[in-house]
């Protein structure tokens, strides 16, 4: 049996700074008004010759080509939507996230839907699934926690292109995190043999993470990412899983309590977990904390899997800490859990987005999952001679 080392828990967080064009936080009046004024001050949106600029700015960064001028007029409209959709999150968050131009400004809500979001459970959870902590004592929890300041612990943000398989993209970045925190071996594995083996998930038609978890059970490990490489696709009954070594192992997956305080304990404990989430909120995100309310982003009605890697506060976050700042001496702090997301590094705070801690946003607590890694048994050389 592998010997895991004792963790003394997880680095402290560690602040974001990327700054691009977006529409700004309610924390000033001219806001809400074109500069210089327009009399009336009625639309509020970019004007005809700024939209055309805009998306040409867009199509450039995001290399947005279409092959007619008719699919070039509709993904204008398109765009020139989502821009107002940014305008209204801006208006239905708190101030602390802001919300903008993306690679998603070109897609509608349903096909964004279907390209990046996965199918709800038809039932509960698994069986096989073990729910632990809610019987643990209560523990004190450090004020900040990342797990990305352990050199090599957290794999690089992946892209799952048009396959919506966040599930098992998920799944992975929580095996690569475990086995390097635990054994100090850096690897990373196969989200493609995730797909192609799985008996559960429906591959890039979309699944959850306990089925990626299934799936590496079933095959007694998972192989390297280099071995079997992401072909953002779904083959189905081509599963070569025993075409290669493997790299990490697991010895079973738990599910852990819906309680935001004991999800944060155990994350500083023992490592990143899993979570599937709400993610109206996603489509037009670029950087902040997400503070949405239950009636705008709906808690029971998750779509999209992530990697929770930590959490921690900031004073000096958007409207709501300005508002407070100006009534009291000290500012109102902003809690927020760290995520890894898996629509490549150009999306959200290089790849990851914040939500707020505390409120259950978006249904972080309904799906809480984690692998547990362990090596394989090792059988000696040579038995006793009779």
């Amino acid at each position: 049996m592998g010997r895991q080392r004792k963790l003394t828990g997880c680095p402290l967080v560690q602040s974001l700074h990327r700054w691009e064009l977006r529409w700004g936080p309610r924390n000033d009046s001219s806001a809400h008004c074109p500069s210089p004024p327009l009399a009336p001050c009625q639309d509020l949106g970019p004007q005809p010759l700024e939209l055309k600029e805009a998306f040409k700015l867009f199509q450039i960064q995001f290399n947005r080509s279409y092959l007619t001028p008719e699919e070039h007029a509709r993904r204008l409209d398109i765009f020139a939507d989502n821009l107002a959709q940014a305008q209204r999150l801006q208006e239905e968050d708190f101030g602390t996230a802001e919300f903008g131009v993306t690679p998603f400004s070109d897609l509608t809500e349903e096909e964004f839907g279907q390209l990046y979001g996965h199918r709800r459970a038809a039932g509960g959870v698994p069986g096989m699934g073990r729910m632990v902590g809610s019987e643990a004592p209560e523990e004190s929890v450090p004020h900040t926690c990342d797990w990305r300041k352990v050199a090599g612990a957290i794999s690089s943000i992946r892209n799952q292109g048009n396959c919506r398989c966040c599930w098992a993209m998920a799944a992975a970045g929580n095996i690569e995190a475990l086995w390097g925190i635990n054994f100090l071996e850096f690897v990373n594995v196969s989200v493609q043999e995730l797909l192609d083996c799985g008996r559960c998930g429906d591959g890039c038609h979309g699944g959850f993470v306990w089925e990626a978890f299934s799936t590496v059970l079933n095959n007694s490990g998972v192989a390297s990412e280099r071995d079997y490489p992401f072909q953002a696709n779904f083959r189905p009954h081509r599963c070569h899983a025993k075409m290669y070594n493997k790299v990490a192992w697991i010895q079973d997956f738990i599910f852990l309590p819906d309680n935001e305080q004991r999800i944060a304990q155990y994350l500083a404990t023992y490592g990143p977990i899993t979570v599937t989430i709400n993610m109206k909120y996603l489509k037009l995100y670029q950087k902040g904390v997400i503070k949405a309310r239950p009636t705008t982003c709906d808690p029971q009605f998750v779509d999209h899997s992530a990697l929770l890697v930590g959490f921690g506060s900031d004073k000096s976050e958007g409207m709501g800490a300005e508002t407070v700042s100006s009534q009291s001496r000290h500012p109102r702090s902003t809690p927020y859990w760290i995520l890894k997301n898996s629509w490549g590094a150009q999306w959200g705070e290089e790849g990851y987005f914040r939500l707020h801690r505390g409120s259950n946003t978006c249904g972080i607590t309904k799906y809480p999952v984690t692998a547990r890694v362990q090596k394989p048994d090792v059988k000696p050389q040579f038995s006793c001679p009779p």
